[in-house]
C-alpha cells in the first residue's frame, strides 16, 4: 500500500511540473487554474498524511515557507560582469567590426533578446534540483535569495529531464508583469501603504523581502537568459542553451532570434522593436550575442563586460493621461485595431493623443476603460503605446470598454483568426476596408499613383465612384462624374488618370504589393515575382510549391493560396489583366537578370538621416528596383551613401573611406527619375 501511495505522490508532482512547464514556458495550458489548484491541494493532501513522503522539491513548497532573519552575501564562482550598451545602429555595426577582426575569419552568427528591466538572479541547480538563488548585487558578491526565488511564478524547484548537469547555474531577470503591476498599486494604494513607482523597484522590493509569503504576493516571474557556474553541461550556443533551459521546464527570454550578419542583426531589431507594446513586461533594450559558446571563450572579457555582447538600448520616456474614448479601426485587412483617444500629453517633445491597444486581448490584458489614467511609453522612435493602467487611482466613473461583435464599419459579420489574436469584418465589400485599400494600393510601396490620395479616396467612394478595386481603372471613363465633385478641377483629373495610366507599367511585384494579401508586404512581392515570373505562374502553385521558396515559409504560402482560390481574388486579377496591367514576364524569357539590367547593377547603396521625399521602405525599394543592393551599415563594399538631414556618423564614416555622398535629388538623377 504504502508504495502505491509514494508512486501516487510521485506521479501527481511530476504532473504538476508538467502542468507548469506548459503554463510557464510553452504557454499552452492544458488544464484550468482550478484544475491546477484541484491537483496541487490532491498532493498537499497526501504529503500531509504521509509526511516520510515528503520532498524539498515539491511543487507544494512552492506556495510558501518561513521568513528567515537576514540575508547572507554569497560570492559568485563566475563574476556576474555588466553588458556594453549601444544606442545606435553605427555602435551596433562597431562591435561587429571589433569581434570579427578578434574572429580573423571564423564563421558564427547572433542572437538577439529582449533585454528585461528587472532584476539580474542566478539559480543554481544540483543533480536537477534548485538549491541556491542569488541577486547579481556588485557582481562579485549578491544575496542569497533562496527562501523567495522558490515562491517565483514558473520557477521549477525541480528541473524536468533525465541527464541533467551535476551543477547548473541558470541566470536571468526576476520581474513582476505590468497586468499584475496594476493590481499591486491598487491594493497598496487602497491600503494607504507606499505606492511603488515601477515594475522594476517593486521586484527589487519583492526580492528583498525576508518573509517568502510576502514575496509570493508580488508575484514575481523569472525569464533565463544566460549561464554561469556549471558541471556536466554541454551547451554548443546561445540558441542550444535556451532551447534545452525550457525543455528542462524554465521560462526563457522569448521571440529569441538569430541572424547570420549584421545586417539581418539591424533588419531584426526593427521586428523585435515592432512587438514591444504587445509585451507584458518592462524591456529596455534588445541584446546582441555571439551565439556559440567556444568563441565567446575566445572572444573573452574587458574588465567589466564580456567582449561577446553588447545591449542596443534607448531612451524610454513615460507620461500619465487619461483616457478619453476608445474607438475601432478597420484596416485594408479587415483588421478590427481598437485606438484610445487620450487626454494630449507631452512625452519626449511630441504631444501624444492617441494610442493603438492593438487587439480584443491587449483590450483584456490591461482591462482598460473609458476613464482610465495610464502610463503611456515612448522609447526612443517607437510609437506610443499603453504600458498598463493605473487601477489605484479609479473612482468608479469608469466606463468598461465592449468590443464590437459586429464591424462598426458595415455592420457585417467577424471572425477571430485561426490561432490568432486579430478580429476581423469578414465583408469584402466592407467601406472601411476598400477605402485602406485603394489608399494603400496607390501608394508609393505599390503602384504610386500620383494624386490619389486618402481624401480623394473618400471622395470617390462617396460618390459611388469607387466600389472595388478595379474601378480604378474605370474612372477614365468617368471624368464628368469626377470634374463634377468638389474641389476637384480638370488638372487634377488629368493628373489623376496619367497616375493611373501609368501604374498599368509598374513591375509585376508592385501590383503583387498592392493586391494586399496577408502576409505578403514588399519583400514577400519581390521574392514571389522573381521566383516565378508571371501572375499566371503564381496562381498556378500548390502551398507547398510555393512554401519551398527561401523566405516565403508555410504561412504567407496559405495566405497566396488562399487568395488565388478566392472568388474575389481571382475576378481581380482577370480584371486588372483586361485592363492591360503588367502582369509579369516567363523567368525563361527574362533577357537579363534584375540586377544585370538595373543602373545601379551590382552597386550597394546606404541610406542616412532624415530624408523629405521617400520613407527609407520606400528608398530601399527604388534602389532594389534598379538593380541595387540596400544595406544598413558603411564598409569598403559602399558604392554611394544616400544622405538625408542629420546624417550623423554613417556619412562621418564614407567621408574617411573616400565613399561618393548623394543628396535624394543626386540619386534620383542617377537613375533618371527626378
Amino acid at each position: 500500500m504504502s508504495k502505491a501511495i509514494q508512486q501516487e505522490i510521485e506521479s501527481l508532482r511530476a504532473e504538476l511540473l508538467r502542468h507548469n512547464k506548459l503554463y510557464y514556458v510553452d504557454v499552452a495550458p492544458e488544464v484550468t487554474d482550478r484544475e491546477f489548484d484541484q491537483l496541487m491541494k490532491q498532493l498537499e493532501k497526501l504529503e500531509a498524511d504521509h509526511p516520510e513522503y515528503d520532498s524539498p522539491d515539491s511543487p507544494t513548497h512552492q506556495v510558501g515557507g518561513e521568513p528567515i532573519s537576514g540575508f547572507k552575501t554569497i560570492t559568485h564562482r563566475v563574476p556576474m560582469l555588466s553588458i556594453e550598451n549601444a544606442f545606435s545602429t553605427e555602435e551596433l555595426t562597431t562591435f561587429d567590426q571589433r569581434v570579427r577582426k578578434l574572429l580573423d575569419s571564423e564563421q558564427f552568427e547572433y542572437t538577439l533578446e529582449y533585454k528585461i528591466d528587472g532584476v539580474a538572479l542566478s539559480l543554481i541547480y544540483e543533480a536537477g534540483v534548485l538549491t541556491q538563488a542569488v541577486t547579481r548585487g556588485n557582481g562579485v558578491e549578491g544575496d542569497d535569495v533562496t527562501h523567495n526565488a522558490r515562491v517565483m511564478r514558473g520557477v521549477p524547484l525541480k528541473l524536468m529531464g533525465k541527464k541533467l548537469p551535476a551543477v547548473l547555474e541558470i541566470r536571468g531577470e526576476a520581474y513582476i508583469r505590468n497586468s499584475d503591476f496594476s493590481e499591486i498599486r491598487a491594493e497598496q494604494e487602497a491600503a494607504g501603504g507606499q505606492v511603488f513607482a515601477n515594475p522594476r523597484n517593486a521586484t527589487s522590493g519583492a526580492l528583498k523581502r525576508l518573509d517568502p509569503s510576502l514575496s509570493a504576493k508580488m508575484k514575481l516571474h523569472f525569464f533565463a537568459h544566460g549561464i554561469g557556474y556549471t558541471e556536466g553541461a554541454d551547451f554548443e550556443t546561445q540558441h542550444d542553451f535556451i532551447k534545452q533551459v525550457q525543455q528542462m521546464g524554465i521560462p526563457a527570454t522569448p521571440e529569441m532570434v538569430r541572424c547570420t550578419d549584421i545586417d539581418d542583426v539591424q533588419r531584426s531589431l526593427n521586428s523585435l522593436i515592432e512587438k514591444l507594446p504587445l509585451l507584458d513586461f518592462e524591456v529596455d533594450g534588445i541584446v546582441v550575442k555571439v551565439d556559440r559558446f567556444d568563441l565567446r571563450e575566445q572572444l573573452g572579457t574587458r574588465s567589466k563586460s564580456p567582449r561577446w555582447v553588447i545591449a542596443y538600448k534607448w531612451e524610454k520616456y513615460e507620461a500619465t493621461t487619461q483616457v478619453k474614448e476608445i474607438d475601432i479601426n478597420v484596416g485594408k485587412t479587415g483588421a478590427l485595431t481598437p485606438v484610445a483617444y487620450l487626454e494630449p500629453v507631452e512625452i519626449a517633445g511630441t504631444t501624444v493623443s492617441r494610442a493603438s491597444l492593438h487587439n480584443r486581448d491587449e483590450i483584456e490584458r490591461l482591462e482598460i476603460g473609458i476613464g482610465d489614467w495610464v502610463v503611456v511609453e515612448k522609447a526612443g522612435k517607437i510609437i506610443p503605446h499603453v504600458v498598463r493602467v493605473e487601477k489605484h487611482r479609479r473612482t468608479g466613473e469608469e466606463q468598461p470598454f465592449k468590443f464590437p461583435e459586429r464591424c462598426p464599419a458595415c455592420g457585417g459579420e467577424v471572425q477571430q483568426d485561426e490561432g490568432g489574436v486579430y478580429v476581423r469584418c469578414i465583408n469584402l465589400n466592407c467601406p472601411a476596408q476598400l477605402r485602406e485599400t485603394l489608399r494603400f494600393y496607390a501608394s508609393r510601396s505599390a503602384m504610386d499613383i500620383e494624386g490619389m490620395g486618402i481624401k480623394l479616396v473618400e471622395q470617390l467612394i462617396e460618390a459611388g465612384l469607387l466600389t472595388k478595386l478595379t474601378d480604378i481603372y474605370r474612372l477614365s471613363t468617368k471624368e464628368e462624374e469626377m470634374l463634377a465633385l468638389d474641389r476637384l478641377g480638370q488638372k487634377s483629373v488629368d493628373n489623376l488618370l496619367e497616375g493611373i495610366e501609368k501604374s498599368k507599367q509598374q513591375p509585376l511585384r508592385r501590383l503583387l504589393t498592392g493586391l494586399n494579401i496577408r502576409h505578403v508586404g514588399t519583400n514577400g512581392s519581390r521574392v514571389l515575382s522573381e521566383a516565378f515570373g508571371t501572375m499566371n505562374k503564381i496562381r498556378e502553385q500548390s502551398i507547398e510549391e510555393l512554401a519551398a521558396v527561401e523566405e516565403i515559409g508555410p504561412i504567407t504560402a496559405e495566405s497566396v493560396y488562399q487568395f488565388f482560390q478566392s472568388e474575389v481574388g481571382r475576378e481581380t486579377v482577370e480584371e486588372l489583366k483586361e485592363f492591360g496591367l503588367n502582369m509579369g514576364t516567363p523567368v525563361a524569357e527574362r533577357p537579363k537578370s534584375e540586377e544585370e539590367a538595373g543602373i545601379l547593377a551590382g552597386k550597394m547603396l546606404v541610406v542616412t538621416g532624415s530624408l523629405e521625399k521617400f520613407t527609407r521602405d520606400e528608398i530601399h525599394e527604388l534602389i532594389r528596383e534598379q538593380g541595387g543592393k540596400p544595406s544598413s551599415s558603411v564598409s569598403s563594399k559602399t558604392s554611394f551613401l544616400v544622405a538625408g538631414e542629420k546624417a550623423g556618423s554613417k556619412l562621418d564614416k564614407a567621408d574617411k573611406l573616400g565613399i561618393e555622398v548623394l543628396s535624394e535629388n543626386d540619386f534620383l538623377a542617377m537613375i533618371g527619375k527626378q
